[in-house]
């Protein structure tokens, strides 16, 4: 009787752990009916131009996708559909010193984000998504301290886009 209970078990145990995984992941998307994705190239539309982030930006998004599903890139036909721009790119300064000088900065990058599902049109959107970094005012966001901060602002943009498409939260 006990050998009864323990293959029971078991069974219940495998059967639960396969009915959710059909339907959620780790990384928190539900069941994607899709089997492909397109990310088209988001041009930098900006006021204020800094070179490279338009590309840089499409990488990050593109990237995600592919590491938190197991969806295809391609380049044309894709079930799931991503275009946008780069729509505001700016600096400001947050708190002043008693000289009148900043003594905190914020960057904060904005992107224009148009998702269609090819296969659940339901889902399609158009949405603005943006964040900041906030940096001593005496700094320079130059070089590296820049790629610090456009990794960051990206990853959580991208992140929020994820949620907002794929994650549903």
């Amino acid at each position: 009787m006990n050998k009864y209970i323990k293959y029971i078990l078991l069974l219940s145990t495998i059967l639960i752990i396969n009915g959710c995984s059909v339907k959620y992941g780790f990384t928190g998307a539900g069941k994607i009916d899709a089997k492909t994705f397109q990310v088209n190239y988001f041009q930098n539309n900006a006021n204020l131009i800094e070179p490279g982030i338009e590309r840089t930006f499409t990488l990050a998004l593109q990237d995600i996708i592919q590491n938190q599903t197991n969806l295809n890139l391609t380049n044309t036909e894709g079930e799931l559909f991503y275009d946008g721009e780069i729509v505001d790119y700016n600096f400001s300064p947050m708190s002043a010193t008693a000289d009148q000088k900043a003594a905190q900065t914020r960057l904060t990058v904005g992107v224009n984000v148009r998702f269609v599902n090819k296969n659940k049109e339901v889902d399609n959107f158009e949405k603005r998504f943006s964040f900041y970094y906030d940096y001593t005012g005496t700094d320079q966001l130059v070089g590296s301290k820049l790629s610090v901060a456009l990794d960051e602002i990206f990853t959580r943009i991208t992140q929020d886009i994820f949620n907002e498409s794929l994650a549903k939260w």
